[in-house]
């Protein structure tokens, strides 16, 4: 239970009083002389209980309800009143107060009145957040599995913060879904309708890396014949993703961190900068503060990224979410492939379950594809070996499975979007839209999960 409380009261031998008694049951109290303070303290995430006199100069308590309502029609609001003013109490229940108490009460009565209301708070705001989860899992774009408290934890943090404009450092370990929780960020939140960029800082060669960020005009350097916009303004109005951020060269990092404290752009070879409307996402697998901290990051860059911070757990520290990815995987590979699924049985389950995942998910859902290309394999031992039976199928047929798994392996590189899969494979737009016909392929199963 949420134990804040705000309470209101013009009178300040009753405020010190009540907010005394609510202290010593452990409540976070605080108190205000009159309401207009408190209401700018107020948002539609209150957690707590509300008290508040009706009998107050300037804004009266009936006035504070009608406000506080139009911010959250569902805030716990509790009205004191005195005994010739219970009919104005009356109505402050129909206008939507929790519940209202009549001077004088007793301590008991006012500590259960407060107790309920704070019950009813913490439920209201509890099934906000679940609706918001199921909004969030059963929409379009990528979606976290996962029903272990650490994941029900992240889904709940990254609902929180999707809209804001902060930028996110994101921490996990290699193969737990750095990409995917990025993703979900940008999908789910209203930047959805603009560019996400992402860039793996590590992948980019040093001296290509500042030009691939940043852009280029024509002479900017030897070979630059004509503009390049970067991959910072190629993201405005979006998400730029920056992928082991661990790996960007020390000379570009104060670059970076001008591009995020200004929200400007100045591509190589001009003075003229291009504002920005941005959000960067950062990943690391290492630790960025100990790096910081030995010179091998700057530190101010860190504390800058470090706004926001997320934490993927490994998939070791979550093993009761085993089961049910092994399936989703395997259920995407066997749609992809054409291939009934691999049994579950209770030896491969064992298996599964007291494996270490180095991999992480990224290892889970390779062994899911390896069984469903392998046929139903009880020990994790015989994943790594691919059958070597002759194969018998026509000339014909082993094309069209060729160019089966080819669009499957672009469709899964690029998340199931087809225009980045019809621009790899040099296709034009009907011409996949018909091989995805013609083989059954549904680009919805592409979708990544976690």
């Amino acid at each position: 239970m949420n134990k804040q409380v705000i309470f209101i009261d013009d009178e300040k031998p009753i405020r010190d009083a009540l907010g005394q008694t609510l202290e010593l049951e452990d409540y976070d109290v605080t108190l205000y002389a009159s309401a207009k303070p408190a209401l700018e303290k107020l948002d539609n995430h209150f957690p707590g209980v509300i008290i508040s006199d009706i009998n107050m100069p300037g804004i009266d308590g009936i006035s504070f309800l009608k406000q506080a309502l139009t911010i959250d029609p569902e805030l716990a609001i509790i009205m004191l009143t005195g005994h010739g003013d219970i009919s104005t109490a009356v109505d402050a229940m129909r206008l939507g107060a929790y519940d209202f108490l009549e001077k004088p009460f007793s301590t008991d009565n006012l500590l259960d009145v407060v107790k309920r209301a704070a019950d009813k708070r913490e439920l209201i705001l509890e099934n906000r957040e679940l609706r918001r989860e199921l909004e969030a899992q059963s929409g379009p774009g990528p979606r976290i599995l996962g029903n272990t408290p650490q994941i029900k934890q992240l889904r709940r943090i990254l609902s929180h913060i999707k809209d804001t404009p902060a930028d996110v450092m994101i921490h996990g370990e290699t193969g737990t879904g750095k990409e995917l929780v990025a993703r979900f960020l940008h999908d789910h939140s209203i930047r959805q309708d603009h560019p996400f960029v992402a860039i793996n800082c590590g992948a980019i060669p040093e001296t290509m890396i500042e030009s691939e960020l940043f852009g280029y005009e024509p002479g900017a350097f030897t070979g630059a014949q004509k503009k390049r916009v970067g991959k910072i303004a190629y993201a405005d109005g979006g998400t730029l993703f920056l992928d082991e951020i661990e790996s960007m060269p020390m000379s570009l990092q104060i670059k970076l961190l001008r591009v995020l404290e200004e929200r400007m752009v100045e591509p190589l070879g001009t003075n003229k900068a291009t504002p920005l409307d941005i959000r960067i996402v950062a990943a690391t697998k290492v630790d960025l503060k100990q790096m910081s901290e030995r010179g091998e990051f700057r530190q101010d860059l860190y504390y800058r990224l470090n706004v926001v911070s997320v934490d993927i757990p490994p998939l070791r520290e979550r093993k009761d979410d085993i089961p049910m990815l092994f399936q989703n995987f395997a259920r995407s590979a066997s749609t992809r492939y054409g291939i009934e699924p691999p049994t579950i049985n209770p030896e491969l389950l064992q298996n599964l379950l007291e494996h270490d995942w180095p991999g992480n998910v990224r290892e889970l859902r390779n062994l899911a594809e390896r069984l469903v290309l392998m046929g139903d394999t009880p020990t994790m031992e015989t994943t790594n070996q691919f059958s070597e039976e002759p194969l018998t199928t026509t000339l014909t047929e082993r094309m069209n499975q060729f160019e089966f798994t080819l669009i499957c392996d672009a469709l899964k590189r690029h998340n199931g979007r087809l225009k980045e899969v019809q621009t790899e494979l040099g296709l034009a737009r009907k011409t996949l839209y018909d091989k995805l016909k013609k083989h059954n392929i549904d680009k919805d199963d592409f979708k990544i999960s976690v």
